[in-house]
């Protein structure tokens, strides 16, 4: 049963390949009208548009590659202006450059019309053979006199044998339709894309010397930026205390002898200076790494982060390990974050979080119940998020339509380094 539904479900995505090759032909024909006006202004206005629409059928076969045959299919996209006249020639040139993932876009478009639909068609054809061969067997003794003739495949059907034959022969087109030919195409089919769409080795090798030096980039930047934060809060915050405080004992030291009761107020007041100046040392030092996180690990100190969140928070933490400091510190800002803008700006009332480790990457869902609409592009909080994740390689993705719910999954590539020493 789980098998005939497992092929029932194959069948019906060749079916939604199908419909996507009529998609890319129809498509296909825009984009030669677009190609022809590249030279003139409203080729250039067009072109944008067009791209998106492209990239977004190119997106979806490569995410049916991956879902239905297990086949991943990488795509480099070369960064553009995100708006402007510099944006439509830029992407002008991509679709010139041969190497380009643009142009193997375009290129795919146009052939998928065809060799594509003729992958996806395949089980169809072989169903509807079956289908035909099964009412050939039904009709075609009586029907062959009147229209002079009726084939099956290679049969005449002309007398009950025949018959007979064609209808075997079409009931078992029926199973090898479902059950055969429909994986067969979705496995054909996904390797075609490939065939199409990969980039080569050397592009995305240079592709992926690009993202290191954007994110080295950026984490010398964080750094720059944390470092003269920490500066910023030592000058105007706990040096300041101290030399008051300096500024006090040397008072106390000059009214010692002349006024003593005067020197008991001032060392209260350089006592009550140090305090304050060392708790503003510890508030920066947990600001740097907090103590729970070095000392209990990533799984308590995302437990603490949902205590004290002002959402009702409710967390499902599977870490057999700890991992590197690092990572644990860059997925504990991360998602301390993350559940800030839910209080700030979602107006949520719930959250969710599920923290695991799986298949070599740490992994970190949070859900909230808020109003959703949330952007990477449209605050820097997420932007923040990313960029710290993209230190590590890791990546972000914000599912929140308008209305909500949001759901942010990030996920980071590590190795767990020591055994836990707190329960999950």
């Amino acid at each position: 049963m789980n098998r005939t539904r497992q092929a029932t479900k194959a069948f019906r995505r060749t079916l939604a390949l199908w419909a996507d090759s009529h998609r890319a032909f129809w498509l296909s024909l825009w984009l030669m009208t677009v190609s022809s006006m590249l030279r003139g202004p409203v080729g250039l206005k067009l072109l944008p548009g067009t791209v998106r629409m492209v990239r977004a059928l190119a997106d979806r076969q490569r995410a049916h590659a991956a879902a239905w045959a297990g086949i991943d299919i990488p795509a480099v996209y070369g960064e553009v202006p995100a708006t402007g006249a510099g944006r439509a020639k830029a992407l002008r040139a991509q679709l010139l450059d041969k190497g380009n993932q643009v142009h193997r876009d375009w290129r795919w478009v146009h052939v998928d019309a065809f060799a594509g639909g003729a992958i996806a068609a395949g089980p169809v054809v072989l169903f509807l053979t079956g289908v035909w061969g099964l009412w050939t067997a039904a009709v075609g003794t009586r029907l062959s006199p009147e229209w002079d003739s009726m084939w099956f495949l290679f049969i005449p059907v002309g007398d009950p044998a025949t018959a007979m034959l064609a209808g075997v022969l079409g009931a078992l087109c029926l199973p090898l339709s479902v059950f055969w030919a429909a994986p067969c195409a979705l496995r054909v089919h996904a390797r075609y894309l490939r065939v199409l769409l990969a980039p080569s080795e050397a592009e995305l090798l240079a592709a992926r010397v690009e993202h290191l030096k954007s994110t080295r980039s950026d984490a010398v930047d964080t750094q720059m930026s944390e470092i003269r934060r920490i500066e910023r809060d030592l000058h105007d915050g706990a040096q300041a205390r101290l030399v008051a405080m300096g500024m006090t004992l040397n008072a106390a030291e000059h009214l010692l002898e002349t006024n003593p009761d005067a020197v008991r107020d001032l060392l209260v007041e350089a006592r009550q200076s140090s305090t304050a100046a060392l708790k503003e040392l510890r508030d920066l030092v947990k600001g740097i790494h907090p103590p729970i996180l070095a000392d209990r690990g990533l799984a308590d100190a995302v437990r603490s982060l949902a205590m004290i969140s002002p959402l009702k928070t409710e967390v499902v933490i599977d870490l057999p390990a700890r991992p590197e400091p690092p990572v644990e510190s860059a997925m504990y800002f991360a998602v301390s974050e993350i559940l800030t803008n839910a209080a700030k700006h979602a107006e949520a009332e719930r959250c969710w979080i599920d923290l695991r480790y799986e298949a070599g990457a740490l992994r970190v869902s949070v859900a909230d119940d808020g109003r959703g609409g949330a952007d990477v592009s449209a605050g820097t909080g997420l932007r923040g998020v990313e960029r710290r994740l993209a230190h590590f390689d890791g990546v972000l993705a914000v599912s929140s339509p308008p209305g909500g719910p949001t759901l942010l999954t990030m996920e980071l590539p590590c190795e767990l380094s020591s055994p836990k020493t707190t329960s999950s």
